[in-house]
């Protein structure tokens, strides 16, 4: 509940029987007696308002996808539905049943939603969403579900939402470096694959109109030019740090380093996958991490054995903070490595923030959101979640998409991200500009259509730095009737480079559309009133 309200930024608190609401939300519990203007009642048990109103209640158990406004709202632990119930807001997409109604009694309106809005969220943060549902939002639907039933009947609301004043949201370009140098490799299986995709595949993708000859024969090149790549004779393809650089000039952006070479670490079964270990450590390129570092970018460690083992996370982030001499460091787990006990194991090696929480097949929310959130369990570590890998949309066995259509994939996210905030989180891998991948083009269209959005380009340290100040920030002052809210936040020099919150004031007295609001920034200040 208290993380829902985090990400829901807006005044709350449990209920007092002395108080007055404007609101009052309740899941699964008979409402208490009181005079608010608007009850909301979630569960999933049959409630004392239905029965009184002679509703019928149906238990639909586990996964439903449900319908309002245009959405698609999937919900997970189950739900209720009110056949023949009047004044619908969703409707149970299989059976075409009310799962959520408004009801009009005297001056106070119900809304009643059939399923428990907590424990979905609880299985959004834990559990995560299928491949199949990917591409949905869930977790920011509900929040706007929500906030637009409050709205709607003209009620005030205050929020401070997820993104920063001046820009629309955040975009985090991060590039997990997997593989620097093609020389550091001898014939292995990396090598082995290299050559059968600048080559064959290559070849089969230019006959079926997925390559063109530019790119065929870039890879024939390298391929073939492998030799005198070993005798350093010719430049590496896949020393691509420096292309970045100057791809994303201007632009923040973040490398997760790997701290260790020729060590594959342990999968989820306890097994030792050989291709995982790589063939490089921070240490070979920390000339090259230095002068990233110097120039703006952020290094963060590309984990292997932290995602079950504290003491291993512990040594692996020393191993980057000896290049960077910073002790503030992120972490993503090599190949999305995770477990439930991972973020306390994050946590006790002293990590600030972790950007594991994504797909590897697919691309979308995996907790259903672009809010930075926090783990149940963690005390200070933050998610960052990952929304976009490359690999995801252009290798066969996943996506397979071409260039465009990858491009096409992302609007949606795009559209998305620019009207409900939050960080829009980027891995594009360090040799995907370079033979035999090639996804330089897509990557610099990408760059073009966020900048066209007007986004806060952040290294994921600073994204996640500002939204700790958003959740540190407290409405210390909320009087009923009196129309101000005053907003106050500690200060915290790691928030200083981030830009300011602002306030977002619905109010209902505007003419026009029901969402109408107005935005004021928050000025970093200790304490702010503001009339409301």
């Amino acid at each position: 509940m208290r993380e829902f309200f985090q990400l829901f930024k807006t005044p709350w608190e449990f209920h007092r029987a002395d108080a007055h609401y404007d609101v009052l939300l309740c899941c699964d519990r008979e409402v208490p007696q009181n005079e608010a203007r608007l009850v909301l009642l979630y569960g999933t048990a049959q409630n004392q308002f239905e029965k009184s109103r002679a509703l019928q209640a149906e238990s639909a158990p586990g996964q439903s996808l449900l319908s309002f406004g245009g959405a698609r709202l999937p919900i997970y632990r189950g739900c209720l539905r009110f056949p023949g119930a009047e004044g619908e807001l969703i409707v149970h997409e299989s059976s075409k049943q009310p799962v959520g109604f408004r009801a009009v009694a005297g001056t106070q309106t119900v809304v009643r939603f059939g399923y428990d809005l907590f424990a979905e969220i609880r299985h959004l943060l834990t559990c995560g969403q299928p491949e199949a549902l990917a591409g949905v939002p869930t977790l920011d639907l509900h929040i706007r579900l929500l906030r637009e039933s409050i709205v709607k009947e003209r009620l005030p609301l205050v929020e401070i939402p997820p993104a920063p004043a001046g820009h629309p949201f955040t975009v985090c370009l991060t590039h997990d470096v997997d593989h620097v140098r093609l020389r550091f490799h001898r014939l292995d299986h990396t090598v082995i694959g290299f050559l059968y995709r600048a080559t064959l595949r290559s070849f089969f993708q230019f006959l079926r109109g997925r390559r063109s000859l530019s790119h065929l024969l870039t890879n024939w090149k390298a391929a073939f030019s492998l030799p005198l790549i070993y005798l350093g004779l010719v430049k590496d393809p896949w020393d691509q740090l420096e292309s970045y650089a100057e791809l994303e000039k201007g632009l923040a952006s973040t490398f997760f380093v790997i701290p260790r070479k020729d060590h594959p670490g342990v999968d989820p079964q306890g097994n030792i996958r050989s291709k995982r270990a790589t063939r490089y450590a921070a240490a070979d390129i920390a000339a090259e991490l230095k002068q990233l570092h110097a120039n703006g970018s952020e290094i963060a460690l590309h984990g292997i054995d932290a995602w079950h083992d504290s003491s291993a996370g512990a040594e692996e982030r020393s191993q980057i903070e000896r290049v960077t001499g910073s002790p503030q460091m992120g972490v993503r787990m090599h190949w999305l490595y995770f477990a439930q006990e991972s973020p306390r194991l994050l946590e006790q090696a002293g990590f600030s923030y972790d950007s594991t929480i994504g797909y590897n097949e697919t691309i979308g929310y995996k907790a259903g959101t672009t809010q930075v959130y926090q783990h149940p369990g963690a005390d200070r570590l933050l998610e960052l979640p990952l929304h976009i890998m490359d690999t995801a949309m252009f290798y066969p066995p996943y996506l397979n998409l071409s260039d465009a259509e990858a491009l096409r994939a992302i609007q949606p996210m795009i559209r998305h991200a620019a009207g409900s905030g939050g960080v829009m989180t980027i891995n594009w891998h360090d040799r995907s500009l370079g033979p035999e991948r090639l996804w330089g083009g897509a990557y610099a269209s990408l760059l073009s259509d966020l900048r066209a959005e007007d986004p806060w380009f952040a290294t994921a340290g600073d994204a996640v730095a500002w939204f700790r100040k958003r959740r540190a920030a407290s409405f210390g002052d909320v009087r009923p009737g009196s129309n101000e809210v005053t907003v106050q936040w500690p200060p915290d020099k790691s928030c200083a480079n981030t830009p300011p919150l602002r306030l977002r004031v619905y109010n209902p007295a505007a003419p026009g559309a029901d969402l109408s609001f107005e935005d004021r920034p928050i000025l970093e200040t200790e304490q702010v009133l503001v009339a409301a």
